[in-house]
């Protein structure tokens, strides 16, 4: 059998696996969830500057603190339990065993490890939101300690790629390389945190899941056109999972995401912009957290200088809550403008 068709069974059977893991995995965790009623005890009512949300309340009822977070554990433990067990019965004598093994330390590791250290630091987060704790709006760590320590996961992996893979340079599709030395780590370390700006996505039923889903497929599809397999694969498996957690988020959602499931994503999905070459093309794939994390940084310069909101509501798909559309009409019309960014941003990725 072709070396190509192997690898795009692995990829895609990769992704069903995952799959299939997550959802079953769905009974269990939601039965611990709703025991325990880890959910947030009240609705938000302060945005990030403090003051009252007054949008953001009519359409978000006391009814939605009865709905758990914690939904991202099922994405990163499914991927998580895939690469270990296939990383371990590739120690087999079964040939197959061997190819399905994604887990390579020049390819998957760092993408693995960011998404593992990021999702606990998130795990964290939503404990002390569920418990009250912490001085953030609504609980949780506070905002310049999830932006410290996402800096510090950025540092770990851009030192990582400038002194143990030798790289610095940003390839500019269609144009090369360019040489930017020393500065590649500070630049890694930006573009994490602007990913993570962008995870104000999560905002609605099934919004913030679909958005990843088509992102990492994306960068899957890259990856398996570049040659680079195990990121591939690596892409489909959390495409899978973000899949199964979509099954049980949709209105009405059985759960939600939560910081464990977004800052992990942002993390993973950052490293491997960088790992595919595909860092400056980002923007375009991601263009949903662009819009969404620029709403925000708009909405808040137009309050301290204009003093008055640009914006009846931010992030951007609470403007279009307040303006009258109903949630899953927003929902779906970012999705396809998610797929739509994703084409173009994949279609000029492989110029170069």
């Amino acid at each position: 059998m072709p070396d190509l068709t192997i690898s795009v069974i692995k990829v895609f059977v990769l992704g069903a696996l995952s799959f299939l893991v997550a959802f079953l995995l769905t009974p269990v965790l939601t039965h611990y969830l709703y025991k325990y009623k880890l959910w947030r005890k009240e609705v938000r009512t302060k945005s990030i500057d403090g003051k009252e949300l007054i949008f953001f309340r009519q359409f978000h009822s006391e009814k939605e603190v009865h709905v758990p977070r914690f939904g991202g554990l099922l994405i990163w433990i499914s991927v998580s339990f895939l690469a270990v067990l296939f990383f371990l019965l590739s120690f087999t004598d079964v040939w197959w065993f061997e190819k399905f093994n994604f887990l390579s330390r020049s390819q998957t590791w760092l993408p693995l490890f960011s998404l593992i250290v990021a999702s606990l630091v998130g795990l964290s987060d939503d404990m002390l939101q569920i418990f009250k704790k912490g001085k953030y709006i609504a609980g949780g760590l506070a905002l310049k300690w999830r932006l410290l320590l996402v800096v510090l996961i950025g540092l770990i992996g851009g030192w990582w790629f400038y002194y143990k893979l030798g790289i610095d340079n940003i390839h500019v599709p269609g144009n090369g390389d360019f040489l930017i030395g020393v500065w590649y780590i500070p630049f890694f370390i930006l573009v994490m945190l602007a990913v993570y700006s962008g995870g104000v996505v999560d905002g609605l039923d099934g919004l913030g899941g679909g958005v990843f889903a088509i992102m990492f497929s994306a960068f899957g599809g890259v990856s398996l056109f570049t040659g680079q397999i195990d990121i591939a694969a690596f892409c489909f498996a959390i495409t899978g999972a973000i899949l199964a957690f979509l099954w049980f988020n949709i209105p009405p959602a059985r759960f939600y995401m939560g910081e464990t499931g977004m800052l992990g994503l942002c993390c993973a999905l950052t490293v491997i912009a960088f790992l595919t070459d595909s860092v400056l093309v980002l923007p375009i794939i991601g263009f949903l957290l662009v819009i969404e994390s620029g709403s925000v940084i708009l909405q808040l310069f137009w309050k301290k200088f204009f003093k008055k909101k640009l914006f009846l509501a931010a992030p951007i798909h609470h403007h279009f809550e307040a303006k009258g559309w109903p949630h899953y009409k927003i929902t779906m019309r970012f999705w396809v403008v998610s797929v739509v960014a994703a084409i173009v941003g994949v279609a000029i990725r492989m110029l170069g």
